[in-house]
């Protein structure tokens, strides 16, 4: 049995690694303050001189963490407030722990005795990138929620909310989806459309899937890039494809163009996620039931399509948010009676400027965080079915 020796990392290599958290962290709440630069600078300054003393003067780490995390909270409070004081705590919490973990080498605990240093760069700095990556993408989501609680008609935090003020928060943006009969009818348009375009883009694309999976079928790497072309074709350009085609059939401005052209869209969806789960599939069991009398249509019902059905699950729902979320084909195909729940919002910042739509973004997050969750539940399910994960 191989044990890991963990030794304490020189303080001039923690401090520097520490540094350029601290600069990140400085850079966030410089930017806040409309000084980076000195945002910058200053955080950097201030976690590597931190590094310095807490791994070569002060070596209690528990002590060490809550100092930081008072020190931090307080600074943050005079700066920022209530508000500031939060991201204070977080800070603290952080680099109180950061520099012990760093400094007394358990980075290195999980990882085999004989990584080399270039190697733990590569492993870690792999997942700093993606984590910068994460919150690039995820931070305007967030910032998005609170907002919609805004009890003016700003699209920017108030000074009350910054303080954490009651008075400052209002459920009333929510109230006005609720009650106001453009929102309510557009909600309608989307939930009347996105069910049915769904219902087809599933049908259609796993039959697709099916067929293009069998081997003996001919040009079907061809095929398979007509069928998701959707997804690479720019999507400007396919909805005014759709509209002069729509046109010419009589189907533009109405309900089943609309539809139509959204089940279009969720197509390729369903095509990948079903593709995917065939990878797997033991077309074993579908000759043996076919030897044991059973018809396409019954080896399919019985056999094929519940050992496929998380995939099938996981396109629809892939086809569902891309129906209730696409508003660029909607507004060439469809009509003024047609008008989405992202249309409406389209003319809200086009338009009047309602904050609404800050309540109607929160919302539709939600709804996509939960069918999301579900797609993976789904996901990890039919990796299980297949063999390819333990139980």
């Amino acid at each position: 049995m191989t044990i890991a020796i963990i030794e304490p990392k020189p303080t001039p290599f923690v401090a520097g690694v520490t540094a350029i958290a601290g600069a990140f962290a400085g850079l966030l709440v410089g930017t806040a303050q409309g000084s980076s630069l000195i945002g910058l600078v200053a955080g950097a300054v201030i976690a590597a001189a931190m590094a310095y003393v807490f791994l070569d003067y002060f070596r209690q780490e528990r002590t060490a963490r809550w100092a930081t995390v008072i020190v931090f909270t307080i600074a943050a409070f005079l700066l920022g407030g209530p508000a500031g004081a939060i991201v204070g705590v977080l800070f603290g919490l952080f680099f109180g722990w950061f520099i012990f973990w760093l400094g007394e080498g358990r980075h290195r605990a999980k990882l085999p005795p004989y990584t080399t240093g270039l190697q733990v760069f590569y492993h870690y700095g792999f997942r700093v990138i993606c984590g910068l990556v994460f919150f690039f993408l995820i931070t305007p989501i967030i910032v998005v929620m609170p907002l919609s609680f805004n009890a003016e008609n700003f699209f920017t935090f108030t000074p009350e909310m910054l303080a954490l003020d009651p008075e400052g928060y209002s459920l009333k943006h929510y109230r006005d989806f609720f009650t106001n009969d453009d929102w309510q009818q557009a909600l309608w348009n989307s939930v009347s459309i996105a069910p049915l375009a769904t219902l087809l883009a599933v049908s259609f694309g796993t039959l697709a899937a099916i067929g293009l999976s069998s081997e003996h079928v001919p040009f079907r790497r061809p095929i398979m890039a007509i069928l998701i072309s959707p997804m690479i074709v720019p999507l400007i350009i396919s909805a005014a494809g759709m509209y002069f085609f729509y046109s010419r059939l009589g189907l533009q401005g109405t309900y089943w163009g609309v539809v139509l052209a959204h089940a279009a869209l969720g197509i390729p969806f369903v095509i990948i996620t079903v593709t995917a789960t065939l990878v797997g599939f033991d077309r074993s069991l579908t000759r043996a039931a076919a030897n044991l009398g059973a018809n396409p249509v019954t080896t399919f019902r019985r056999v094929q399509m519940p050992l496929i059905l998380p995939g099938v699950i996981s396109g629809g729902l892939f086809a569902f948010i891309t129906s209730f979320d696409e508003v660029v084909v909607v507004l060439f195909v469809g009509s003024a009676g047609q008008k989405t729940l992202p249309w409406q919002m389209f003319t809200g910042l086009r338009e009047q400027i309602s904050p609404t739509i800050l309540a109607v973004a929160t919302i539709l997050v939600t709804i996509s965080i939960l069918l999301l969750t579900t797609v993976e539940l789904l996901r990890r399910r039919s990796e299980r079915l297949r063999g390819m994960t333990p139980g």
